[in-house]
């Protein structure tokens, strides 16, 4: 071991030591207080006094995007705050356009005139101004119905975004059980409430979306006349009002108390009220539906065996913003202590934080950063621990609102997203000399070229080491939220040790601040999970709130012997009574998704049909040995595009156009979507999803090298020079082998894509023959393999990490990569965006961007022995009003992430989808085929994969790799149809 190695590794020990003994010093300062609510959390920045080099200001502003509200609050640094309130009613407008406005009398019970604005469009206000200063600014809305997501609208002053935070401002609907009770179900468990909105007429303070601005945002005017407009992204609402006026700071607790005691205000004696958790009023989202809470005892009400609704929030509930409230009845005036039985077991490290509400106000400065600190199982967090707090209340009824908040961790993850976005702009350039694989002989010189590099490095460690250091002072812990950022910087730290090893660090880099990107998602979650609320007096003694050793091992016991007698693999009602006309349901997803299903069939389907369905939750491989040997289900949901078809030639599904309506059923959807499972003259399954290829691009990236969205693949061969120049990639579709050899393998979706614009086909002469060896079929594959032997594009790759970094900042992938971004990248947002795939230009100019589809289907078994029954399952399924409620459903129980895609034209229609990216969906969806599912059809994507891997990496000349490929397709086609009579006809 080298001299310089033991160095390291003793300094490395010194600063572990360092870190420990703080870590101590500050738990034993705190009384070693764990405590969720208890601890009384020092409030104040982020601590941090690193000042900015000026080569990093403009680093990590993109193009395009305003500035943002740290730096438009010190351009405006020292203005007054004028104590004056200025009123502008809605219906005063100046200027709408672009969608849907009109003025309403008396709505829902608001005097005067309203002004309903639709899902897109721009509404103008001119406002005159006595005083100039900076102001809050509200707006008294009505939540109309819409797609059950957030409203979303961006604000202009003078035509003008402010700052960043001011492009994307959100409006929360208001939600609600839609009974008062819980319903069981015949065994005996409790259902999980269906919620539904309450919409009400609400006073929002404009604040950042993204909850790093935990104050009010503030907007400057100047004395005189101005314009303030209001630009819809999503959902429709009703505007009363908009009011600029100074958001009132509460007092502190101390200030508050002196003031108790001035007043007279006396403590109140005995009294205790208790509130369910899940008992809440309203919630900002369908998310925040009852939880089961089956693992700990100490849960009201509480059983080993049946599921009981017993607790809310939980991991639903962990994103800045999301509020929930209760209901308190309070039987005297006077003061209080509130307390919580919660569990915060999900984020170690840091804390989880609240914001506390009574009847809309925070009742003092300390009930904005309500901190939930780790510990495993169930504990009473009463607020102010030890020296509880105490809250004047007035006899009767008020309502208790806890708001998910990042707290004081707010300024230290947007210092985190700013140093991500700058190591992210960092490792650009880097790129831009060394490409991504780096001779690691060669001496590039990036700390020369880049002149900038290591004073940003040397900025950024310093940065994430302080960050680091202030999260174990707040939290008063060590743990892994700090880690990464400590590996980050002693990374940073290497490389400015040693800058001629950039480049071979280059790899290490991109995965750190991939990790850095996850952190920044992870540290944004603060889950909460809640059992009981109490509102007691001073001098009442709280119920126990965990459970003994005993109590542990009379709860194991007893799960362990229910599970003998419980069936895990049925959801909700089933059906025994032998007189009663039921069928039997396969679902292969998710217990979350089989939930929601079943609970729409006792809702609706079974009270209309008088149908009841037994809904087996399994895995789906078992489904044709269990149909063969006679114990397969009448219906299996959620099954791929390759199934019905094999199951249709050995007679095992059931022809759907036997029923008579089958045509209008058929009607829900594209034809592209029923293609896959048409065989010979019948339809052997109903589509439930389809998905299809969109591009993705980096607003940002292409603008700093000057490039536009490709419309065609010429547009895309001109773009690909330029990205290799800057040593930047082109993402096109996975060429990936099948995960295992029953699994099959459909054809590429670009190469598919190529052959269908070229007016190519997979199959000829009535499908009984490939037809990828015509000569459309031939070009489209040379076509598709010159771009990775000439462009040395990359075949496996994970897009959603390299787009986020940059170094993919244009690519092609399934559109529901949507959804991934939205959630994955939150630090990317608004500066990307997706648009239709490039298309082949056609001899009368106009360009095809034919695309193919996959999706999943849902089918029926030629031996269910009640057809008709099935048929109206399968008709209420893929039904316009059932696929709707489903996505809403499934969006609201998992969020965006989870966003549902129908193969329902309807349906899709209804699910939220941003207005401008939707437009671009739909444009796409016009260009959708279906690829056609044959008799030993499995083998062409095997085959073609094969013949790919031939000419891009034995060299083989493209023409002869397909042909022989096309030769072993012809064969396994013909054998398939000989076997099962297809040749004879």
């Amino acid at each position: 071991m080298t001299l310089q190695t033991q160095l390291k590794k003793w300094m490395t020990r010194l600063l572990v030591l360092a870190a420990i003994l703080a870590a101590l010093t500050l738990f034993f300062n705190r009384g070693g207080n764990e405590s969720g609510a208890g601890g009384r959390p020092e409030h104040g920045g982020t601590g941090i006094t690193l000042e900015r080099p000026a080569s990093l200001v403009n680093l990590s502003m993109q193009p395009g995007k305003s500035i943002s509200y740290a730096q438009y609050l010190s351009d405006h640094d020292g203005k007054d705050r004028p104590d004056h309130e200025i009123t502008i009613p809605a219906a005063d407008y100046s200027r709408a356009e672009g969608g849907e406005f009109r003025r309403l009398e008396a709505y829902e019970g608001h005097p005067g005139t309203s002004l309903f604005t639709g899902e897109k469009g721009e509404v103008e206000w001119r406002v005159h101004v006595e005083e100039g200063g900076l102001y809050n600014l509200s707006l008294l809305y009505y939540p109309v119905e819409g797609k059950s997501s957030s409203i979303e609208r961006s604000i202009r002053i003078d035509g003008e975004v402010p700052f960043q935070e001011a492009a994307y401002l959100q409006f929360d609907r208001i939600w609600d059980n839609a009974k008062d009770g819980i319903d069981q179900d015949n065994q005996g468990n409790d259902l999980r409430p269906k919620q539904i909105e309450r919409p009400a007429w609400t006073t929002a303070v404009l604040k950042d979306a993204d909850g790093y601005i935990t104050e009010p945002l503030l907007f400057y005017f100047e004395e005189g006349e101005h314009t303030v407009s209001l630009t819809a992204a999503r959902e429709p609402m009703v505007i009363g009002e908009l009011k600029l006026f100074q958001q009132e700071s509460p007092p502190t607790y101390a200030e508050l108390y002196r003031q108790y005691e001035a007043e007279g205000i006396r403590r109140t004696e005995g009294a205790l009220l208790a509130i369910q958790g899940e008992d809440a009023v309203a919630k900002s989202s369908p998310t925040l539906y009852p939880l089961s809470e089956r693992s700990s005892p100490s849960v009201s009400p509480y059983s080993a065996s049946k599921v009981r609704i017993n607790t809310i929030g939980g991991f639903n509930w962990r994103l800045p913003g999301q509020w929930i409230e209760w209901e308190l009845d309070v039987p005297e005036s006077g003061l209080y202590k509130i307390a919580f039985k919660s569990q915060q077991n999900f984020v170690r490290g840091m804390y989880s934080t609240r914001k506390l509400t009574i009847d809309g106000k925070v009742p003092f400065e300390e009930m904005n950063h309500v901190a939930f600190r780790f510990k495993d199982g169930y504990r009473m967090d009463v607020l102010g621990g030890d020296e509880p707090y105490l809250f004047r209340l007035e006899q009767g009824k008020h309502v208790l609102r806890l708001e998910a908040s990042l707290g004081e961790f707010a300024p230290l993850i947007h210092e985190v997203e700013d140093s991500l976005l700058n190591l992210n702009a960092m490792y650009r350039k880097i790129l831009m000399i060394t490409g991504t694989n780096p001779d690691e002989f060669r001496d590039y010189r990036v700390e020369q070229r880049i002149p900038e590099q290591l004073e940003a490095f040397r900025y950024e460690s310093g940065r994430l080491k302080a960050v680091a250091a202030r999260l174990v002072e707040l939290s008063g812990q060590s743990g892994d939220q700090e880690a990464l950022l400590k590996t980050m910087a002693l990374q940073l730290d290497e490389m400015i040790e040693k800058p001629d090893t950039i480049p071979r660090r280059l790899e290490a880099y991109k995965t750190n601040t991939g990790g850095l990107g996850t952190w920044l998602q992870q540290a944004r979650e603060q889950p909460l999970e809640i059992d009981a609320l109490y509102v007691a007096s001073a001098d009442a003694k709280l119920p126990k709130s965990g459970m003994g050793a005993a109590d542990k091992v009379k709860h194991e016991a007893s799960t362990f012997f229910s599970s003998f007698f419980i069936d895990y693999n049925n959801i909700g009602n089933v059906t025994d009574e032998k007189n009663q006309r039921s069928i039997t349901v396969w679902i292969g997803s998710g217990r979350d998704q089989a939930n929601t299903i079943k609970a729409m069939i006792d809702e609706t389907f079974t009270p209309e049909t008088g149908i009841n369905v037994n809904l087996k939750l399994v895995n789906m491989g078992t489904l044709l040995p269990a149909t063969l040997s006679g114990q397969g289900p009448e219906v299996a949901m959620q099954i791929g595009n390759d199934l019905p078809v094999n199951f249709a030639m050995r007679n095992a599904a059931a022809d759907l156009t036997q029923f008579p309506d089958f045509e209008s059923v058929a009607a829900r959807f594209r034809d592209s979507a029923l293609v896959p499972y048409r065989y010979r003259s019948g339809v052997y399954a109903l589509p439930e999803t389809q998905t299809f290829n969109m591009m993705f691009y980096r607003k940002d990236v292409l603008e700093e090298l000057g490039l536009e969205v490709p419309k065609t693949w010429d547009d895309v061969a001109s773009l690909l020079a330029v990205l290799n120049k800057n040593h930047m990639q082109f993402g096109l579709p996975v060429v990936a082998q099948a995960p295992d050899q029953w699994t099959t393998l459909p054809p590429n979706s670009m190469y598919a894509a190529l052959l269908m614009q070229s007016g190519g086909q997979f199959y000829r002469n009535n499908d009984r023959e490939s037809d990828l060896d015509s000569k459309i079929g031939l070009e489209a594959f040379k076509q598709w393999t010159e771009y990775y032997t000439d462009y040395k594009l990359e075949r496996e790759y994970d897009f959603a990490n390299r787009f986020r970094t940059g170094q993919m900042p244009i690519g092609i992938s399934d559109y529901t990569t949507y959804n991934q971004l939205s959630v994955f990248a939150p630090e990317i947002r608004g500066v990307w965006g997706f648009a239709p795939v490039p298309g082949t230009v056609q001899a009368d100019g106009t360009i095809d961007r034919t695309v193919p589809s996959g999706g999943s289907a849902v089918l029926m078994l030629d031996d269910a022995k009640d057809k008709d029954a099935a048929w109206e399952f399968l008709k209420w399924w893929t039904s316009d009003a059932t696929q709707t409620n489903f996505g809403r459903e499934m969006e609201g129980l998992m969020g965006a992430a989870a966003r549902y895609p129908t193969a329902n034209i309807k349906a899709l229609d209804s699910l939220p989808w941003p207005v401008t990216d939707y437009e671009n969906l739909k444009s796409q969806f016009e260009w959708v085929q279906g690829i056609p599912e044959v008799p030993g059809g499995y083998s062409t994507g095997r085959h073609l994969f094969n013949a790919f891997y031939r000419a891009v990496i034995s060299g083989i000349e493209p023409r002869e790799a397909l042909m022989d490929s096309v030769q072993y397709i012809h064969d396994e086609i013909r054998t398939k149809q000989a076997e099962f009579g297809e040749l004879q006809e």
